[in-house]
């Protein structure tokens, strides 16, 4: 009987070990979007913690649960490598006492002490010992790990920035597309445009693979707490959309392509938290914007002297053609982000929940 728990002890120990390699090295080194669980895990129960203390606190306005949605992410990232070395020595613990080392206190002890190669708990035979130097082996690995991929989280996140800080300049803060388009007219041209649109696929490439590699990137909110890269995306996917369905002008190849880039990385970033969406939805379905929004987008840009499409309705139809691409998961990716205010994006991202609780759910399925 004795043996056969020994045996069950070195499995369980071993199926502890190999689940928690697993996990980091699907995270930190796994160059693709994978979803891990004990990742997961974590970041929603430090999620919720933050939640409830914003909630007991009273933090209602927006400035004081920013400055605590700001900590989510960084604490998560810190206690991160903590779980999974106490998930290693609490995988070696059984190992060391089917072995012979002692009691479970004993073998827990030792464990710690070879995982922190602290030293201090005497090795007894050749089995523990080779046993001890794999622990401290594998200690060392997830911290150089862990201290490799912060810095460049940091870069991506830094690169990131960069682009949603320029565009305070061109669209206003909070961004709006209307007014991304009525500097461009009336500074540059609409012509320039194009140089803007191809920037912005770049950025758009680029944070699809920063954000789905480097998950965490996700929940880094700026340093200045009224941008956001959410609500800067969808700024530029609605200026995008503007263009191509209001302003009467040939439709520009590197604006269509922007565009698409925009929102696949979007979905893409929603494919990673298994968020439900309409790959393929109608030009005709229901969409966050209204009628009566679109028609005073469309009568600001006229105004501004911005040549327009005379067909309204078509121009609309169009518009809705294109938002509904992307409508959906930018809605959620405001609201789980907790993004500051902007016009089109988070300023609607509760709508959402109501959406999916009426008879439109349907159409969506």
């Amino acid at each position: 009987m004795l043996i056969i728990l020994k045996v069950l002890a070195i499995v369980l120990g071993t199926a502890i070990i190999v689940f928690t390699l697993q996990s980091a090295i699907r995270m930190l080194v796994l160059p693709r979007s994978d979803n891990v669980w004990l990742t997961r895990t974590l970041f929603r129960w430090v999620n919720r913690i933050i939640r409830l203390e914003m909630r007991l606190t009273g933090a209602i306005t927006y400035e004081r649960r920013d400055r605590h949605m700001a900590l989510f992410a960084p604490i998560t990232l810190m206690l991160l490598p903590v779980v999974w070395l106490f998930l290693i020595s609490v995988g070696y613990t059984p190992i060391y006492w089917a072995l012979g080392y002692g009691g479970l206190f004993e073998s827990y002890l030792f464990s710690g002490s070879s995982l922190l190669t602290l030293g201090f708990a005497p090795v007894i035979d050749w089995p523990t010992m080779l046993l001890s130097f794999s622990e401290a082996t594998i200690g060392l690995i997830l911290i150089a790990m862990i201290i490799a991929y912060l810095p460049t989280m940091y870069s991506a996140f830094s690169e990131r920035e960069k682009y949603v800080t320029m565009l305070e300049v061109r669209a206003g803060n909070p961004p709006n597309a209307v007014t991304l388009l009525q500097r461009y007219y009336r500074n540059r041209g609409l012509d320039e445009l194009n140089e803007l649109w191809e920037d912005w696929e770049t950025y758009f490439v680029s944070l699809e693979e920063s954000h789905t590699s480097l998950a965490p990137l996700i929940f880094f909110r700026s340093p200045n707490p009224n941008r956001s890269w959410v609500t800067a995306s969808g700024a530029i996917l609605d200026a995008l959309a503007l263009q191509d369905a209001v302003i009467d002008m040939d439709r520009e190849f590197k604006g269509v392509v922007c565009l698409r880039a925009g929102y696949l990385a979007l979905r893409n970033i929603a494919d990673f938290f298994n968020y439900p969406y309409n790959p393929s939805p109608a030009p005709t379905a229901p969409i966050s914007i209204s009628r009566q929004e679109f028609d005073e987008a469309y009568d600001e840009l006229r105004d501004a002297g911005i040549p327009v499409v005379a067909d309204r309705e078509q121009a609309w139809n169009d518009f809705r053609g294109w938002r509904v691409n992307y409508d959906d998961v930018l809605l959620m990716l405001a609201r789980m982000t907790m993004a500051p205010y902007a016009p089109w994006t988070s300023d609607r991202s509760r709508w959402q929940i109501n959406r999916w609780s009426n008879s439109n759910k349907k159409q969506w399925k």
